[in-house]
């Protein structure tokens, strides 16, 4: 391996986990105002896999694709303009999104601001969890839902790596919140904030919720029609984001027919809230949660288990010490 070149997942046609191949490919350079970053850990995320196969954020990429939005490492260069980083900075990032960002790579470019310093007090495996996950959870409860003190706050698939933060910026912001999960799982959510919890494996959420301000939904309608049945648990004028599936037509109509509010959402590359982020982390408000890890020649076992679905936060490439 050179000073030019480096170790990096690729992709060469959709398809499964065995598509995914380490290779040595050429290392980016940084254009006037990015920052060149040695990656040391990667997040792995539901898009990633649904991407790989060709759904997702397939139709915006090109081959050979190197997937991957979280990353935690350390700036290695800067180019010309940046007065926020330097080299040795330790940082994190969900940069590019929607666009490809190369995460699954042992370097990665991208514009300064879309990266933050990492929180001080976790590594680069657990930093690598945050930026995804975290950036949904957040600009669904404050910038799109404007969740505050005393609000009810349904949300769906709590235990995941996204449902695992909203839980924790809900309680962060004083809303009540309600998370369903399967029953193995609800001693831990309600130690991160959830005051209360619903096994969904035997029970329906809209059957033992009412008046709800806010729903946070993580599974969608292609799902036993979650977004749909949400709309029953809100109250007049409530809220419905709908994340994964986005809204149909038909929840359109249905939220509009139920007098409820309802969005699609797609998460954005923000600096700045991670930075935000960092201090809850720091400050001991928000916990991270690692489930597995693995190193960047397993990215396609790393794939299979976040497809397989049930993990209790997040999945983790590693790839520099």
């Amino acid at each position: 391996m050179s000073e030019h070149t480096m170790r990096a997942v690729t992709v060469t046609g959709f398809g499964g986990p065995e598509v995914l191949s380490v290779e040595e490919v050429s290392r980016p350079e940084p254009l006037p105002t990015e920052v060149l970053v040695r990656v040391h850990a990667a997040g792995v995320n539901p898009v990633d896999w649904k991407t790989r196969e060709g759904q997702g954020m397939a139709g915006l990429q090109t081959f050979p694709l190197i997937l991957g939005w979280d990353v935690s490492g350390v700036v290695e260069e800067v180019g010309f303009g940046v007065t926020t980083l330097a080299p040795g900075d330790e940082v994190y990032a969900m940069p590019w999104f929607p666009r490809a960002a190369g995460g699954y790579a042992e370097y990665v470019t991208a514009p300064a601001r879309q990266w933050a310093r990492k929180p001080a007090t976790l590594d680069h495996v657990h930093a690598a969890a945050v930026p995804l996950a975290a950036l949904t959870a957040w600009q669904t409860l404050v910038d799109t839902a404007h969740v505050r003190a005393g609000r009810r706050v349904l949300i769906t698939a709590a235990a995941g790596g996204v449902g695992h933060f909203a839980v924790q910026f809900a309680r962060h912001l004083g809303a009540h919140v309600i998370a369903t999960a399967s029953a193995a799982r609800h001693s831990w959510l309600k130690e991160l904030g959830a005051e209360e919890t619903i096994d969904y494996t035997t029970t329906r959420f809209e059957d033992v919720v009412r008046d709800v301000d806010v729903v946070i939904d993580l599974v969608g309608d292609a799902h036993d029609r979650t977004s749909t049945r949400s709309l029953e648990v809100l109250r007049p004028g409530g809220l419905l984001v709908a994340v994964p599936s986005g809204v149909s037509p038909d929840l359109a109509r249905a939220g509009e027919a139920a007098g409820v509010r309802v969005t699609p959402y797609l998460v954005e590359p923000d600096g700045t809230a991670l930075a935000t982020i960092a201090g809850l982390i720091d400050a001991g408000e928000v916990r991270v949660e690692v489930e597995e890890t693995f190193p960047l020649e397993q990215a396609g076992t790393a794939h299979a288990r976040v497809e397989a679905g049930r993990t209790r936060g997040k999945i983790v490439l590693t790839v520099a010490d």
